[in-house]
């Protein structure tokens, strides 16, 4: 898979970055964390500019949500749950995970569940899909996942590009940091948990 990603930035620049991304968030097996630390590699040793190179992979990480933003909220979570039970291994995912992502989106804490969960590789992707089945607005949407996906490939891009041809390295240093974001979202739900029951005794 990795020369297949080569070959696609090498021969496509921008736009096979834009695809790569893109097809990322819809066929998982395709890593942000090869993808993008390759780019910021490829624009240290190319006329590809770093900038362009950032917002290429964040347009279309962005764009790549949109499917299964739309598929959370018509299909709705019976009927994912159900499908998941069935046929989600092709794609690691199980009722169990949309239930309990579903569970931690409402209209005030949603919008910050999905700019960190962005940034967590395996959440990134299926984020969306509880983001759509609790009808989230699209354009707040779209703008806290663009910023949770510009801090995520910019961190990749600069990565590559000071790591030069040992770009492939960022992929073993990628949990730590997952995990604290991880803690993060934890840490978020709990206190949203907390502030309920205290506006609640109240």
């Amino acid at each position: 898979m990795l020369d297949w990603i080569t070959r696609i930035v090498e021969t496509l620049g921008y736009w096979g970055i834009l695809a790569l991304m893109f097809l990322e968030n819809v066929l998982p097996p395709i890593p942000s964390e090869v993808v993008m630390p390759l780019s910021g590699f490829a624009a240290s040793q190319s006329d590809l500019k770093f900038w362009l190179v950032v917002a290429a992979g964040a347009a279309g990480s962005v764009a790549g949500t949109l499917p299964w933003y739309f598929v959370g909220k018509y299909v709705g979570q019976e009927r994912l749950m159900h499908w998941a039970d069935r046929h989600g291994h092709w794609l690691a995912i199980s009722s169990k995970d949309i239930s309990k992502a579903t569970n931690w989106f409402n209209h005030r804490q949603g919008y910050w569940v999905v700019l960190l969960a962005r940034m967590v590789p395996g959440i990134r992707t299926y984020v969306s899909i509880p983001a759509g089945i609790s009808r989230m607005r699209l354009l707040p949407y779209l703008a806290y996942s663009l910023v949770g996906t510009v801090i995520w490939v910019s961190g990749l891009a600069i990565a590559g590009y000071f790591l030069g041809s040992h770009y492939e390295a960022v992929s073993r240093y990628i949990q730590p940091v997952s995990a604290v974001v991880i803690l993060g979202l934890l840490g978020l739900s709990v206190a949203w948990v907390v502030l309920r029951k205290r506006k609640a005794s109240h």
